[in-house]
């Protein structure tokens, strides 16, 4: 009679160890970037909050706000970001916190990094045709308006 086998060889135990470890070593990282890419776009969303301030300061006015408290727009800091600014040009950046986020700069350096929305206008019909945005964030950690 043959004797039935029970439980789990050691090899097999090993395997699949390995294979979690595995796992754990890719999903880890991701992971990481994946957070830290959230937080960034609470600052991206306090952008979008301005730029509709600034759109409808521009769509009354004709002209593009003298800065951030004429637009409207809130400059309180949030736990992720710092210094809400809308120049003369209509430009609005925010500053990323990098200690908070965990994101980088570009260069991949842990400096403060801001997001930048620019505005497009069109001045034979005085309106904002659109908005680019541009960042000095990794493009890993950026909405993809950004990018």
């Amino acid at each position: 009679m043959k004797k039935l086998q029970k439980g789990f060889t050691l090899i097999e135990l090993m395997i699949v160890v390995a294979i979690v470890g595995i796992l754990a070593a890719i999903a880890i990282p991701a992971y990481k970037d994946y957070i830290a890419r959230s937080k960034v776009s609470e600052c991206a969303a306090t952008l979008g909050a301005c730029k509709t301030s600034v759109t409808e300061f521009y769509n009354t006015k004709v002209r593009m706000p003298g800065n951030e408290t004429s637009a409207g727009c809130s400059t309180n800091a949030s736990q992720y970001c710092n210094s809400l600014t809308v120049a003369t040009s209509g430009n609005i950046s925010i500053l990323v916190d990098v200690s908070e986020t965990g994101a980088t700069d570009a260069a991949g350096a842990a400096n403060d990094c801001a997001l930048t929305l620019l505005p497009s206008v069109n001045t034979t019909t005085n309106e904002i045709t659109g908005w680019t945005g541009s960042t000095g964030c990794a493009t890993k950690y950026v909405p993809a308006q950004f990018r």
